[in-house]
């Protein structure tokens, strides 16, 4: 194709070798120049020629212009006796194949305004492809979808090469269509095997690429009364599994669980694990299939055990799953790094949430307030007003624990029988113990951690105290408010007052007794 110089140029160019193939069959060949634009370095005209491609192959499936059926060889169609409509449609039906291969190739282009009109051109032929349909139904009211054409779009955007996550946002209005999400969790499905069968390493960039995805995925939370369709269907089955919000949470559950079944990077756990409790777990058929996921996770330790103990707090309390080892887990987290740690506002948060119950054992939790109480004897200020309200809650909660505060006779400090080192919160004693390090921090330096301790010299109140706004307390924030505070009234230095410096000796002898 001779080309003018240009963009411009190009885009006429193109222009007319469209209108010559839209209007003659005898001009078919014109297509191969319009293709080989698709291989140019430059910018400019790729993006001229997917529009090209897009106006083409867009008009051929709406004129039934493509051959309809299983696509045979192009060398035994072209040299048969088989008439020449046919032996055009099946032409150009492999020209359509391999432009839909091109352009899911350009998904991976470096140019992002190439490949956000790559996918649009994409999304355009899934579109008239379901309406049009390039295969036979078997049956009346059997449901065609592209799903071969679908796939290529699904693969170039989970690429293992490069971070999509700006064209992942592009798709995400797809998304909301019944259709395209449904295939799209079961494209994904087949992406996430044929990557990992492929890569024994599979590489980061993939993995980022599958989460953005399938965190972008949403089910309604129930049946909606008309299901919204990408592909314009004149009517509606009801043998269609895509209509069914029943079968979309089957599709969900595979999708997710044949993603979290592989060893991920520790920056993907964490990523999981904070959507897991609101967006994975509400919308899955079976949830206490995440069960493996979860207890792996909680093996890991820190942050994301924190975050693996929210899910099974949901799944043991809504779904009744059995997990013995769920306190003595979080028991194992409470270690002296818990009040340094960034994430420790969640973390009381969640600790809070999961001993909130009254039909814990007494001997439960005593243990974790005794063992606060342990930690707190080296916690720094801002840490220990949140810690102590936390601690007295807990014995609001469980009258039977009280006995940690009003033990006549406690232990002495060396013959504590609490044992520290101890993992599991039954065989640690505490209940035989007291909360001598309540008394301690009553000496505080600090008049507020001092103050807060002394609150177990009388009895607690009903009401427990809301720990929601001393979770994030920083130590700036703390010495800001002593900064602010006002000063006392003047201190008198003189318990009597001095007359003056002239006055009888005696009474210079009592002030200057008074002031020594």
């Amino acid at each position: 194709m001779e080309r003018e110089p240009g963009a411009a140029g190009v885009r006429r160019a193109l222009g007319r070798r469209l209108e010559a193939v839209l209007a003659s069959r005898s001009e078919a060949n014109a297509v191969f120049d319009i293709l080989a634009v698709l291989q140019s370095e430059d910018q400019e005209e790729i993006q001229e020629a997917v529009r090209t491609c897009s106006r083409l192959f867009g008009a051929l499936l709406e004129r039934g212009e493509l051959f309809v059926g299983q696509l045979p060889s192009e060398e035994m169609v072209m040299t048969g006796s088989r008439g020449a409509a046919r032996k055009y449609k099946v032409w150009m039906r492999h020209r359509y194949h391999s432009c839909g291969n091109r352009l899911g190739e350009l998904l991976g282009h470096p140019s992002f305004q190439v490949k956000e009109l790559a996918l649009s051109a994409l999304m355009k032929f899934v579109q008239l492809e379901g309406a049009h349909p390039l295969e036979k139904p078997k049956w009346e009211g059997n449901y065609l979808f592209p799903r071969e054409l679908f796939k290529l779009v699904v693969g170039g955007l989970l690429s293992p090469e490069e971070d999509q996550s700006l064209l992942l946002s592009q798709f995400r209005e797809y998304l909301d269509y019944d259709d395209t999400r449904y295939h799209t969790m079961q494209a994904a499905v087949e992406a996430v095997a044929r990557v990992t069968g492929q890569h024994p390493e599979v590489p980061l960039a993939f993995w980022n690429n599958t989460f953005t995805l399938l965190s972008a995925v949403s089910l309604p939370r129930q049946e909606p009364s008309v299901s919204s369709f990408y592909v314009k269907r004149t009517e509606l089955w009801d043998t269609w599994k895509v209509a069914h919000l029943k079968e979309h949470r089957k599709a969900f559950q595979t999708m997710w669980l044949s993603f979290l079944k592989h060893k991920l990077p520790l920056s993907l756990y964490k990523k999981v694990l904070l959507i897991a409790h609101d967006t994975i777990l509400p919308q899955l058929a079976q949830p206490t299939l995440m069960i493996d996921f979860l207890t792996r996770a909680c093996d890991l330790g820190g942050a994301l055990s924190l975050l693996a103990l929210n899910g099974l707090f949901i799944l043991i309390h809504k779904h009744n799953l059995e997990y013995p080892d769920f306190y003595r887990k979080l028991y194992g987290l409470l270690d002296p790094s818990v009040f340094h740690v960034k994430y420790r506002a969640r973390f009381f948060h969640l600790a809070d949430l999961f001993l909130s119950s009254s039909h814990l054992p007494a001997y439960l939790v005593a243990a974790f307030a005794k063992r606060l109480a342990h930690l707190a004897l080296t916690a720094p200020p801002e840490a220990l007003l949140m810690v102590l309200p936390f601690i007295c809650n807990l014995l609001r909660r469980h009258p039977a624990c009280r006995v940690l505060m009003h033990r006549p006779h406690g232990p002495e400090l060396d013959a504590d029988p609490y044992d520290p080192g101890e993992k599991d919160p039954a065989q640690s004693r505490a209940l035989e113990s007291s909360l001598w390090e309540l008394q301690a921090l009553q000496r505080h330096y600090h008049p507020e951690v001092s103050k807060a301790a002394s609150v177990i010299n009388q009895a607690l109140s009903v009401p427990e105290v809301s720990i929601a706004p001393l979770l994030e307390l920083t130590a700036y924030e703390i010495f800001e408010r002593d900064l602010k505070k006002k000063g006392s009234e003047p201190v008198p230095l003189e318990f009597i007052p001095a007359q003056g410096l002239l006055g009888r000796p005696g009474d210079l002898c009592a002030q200057h007794f008074t002031l020594s």
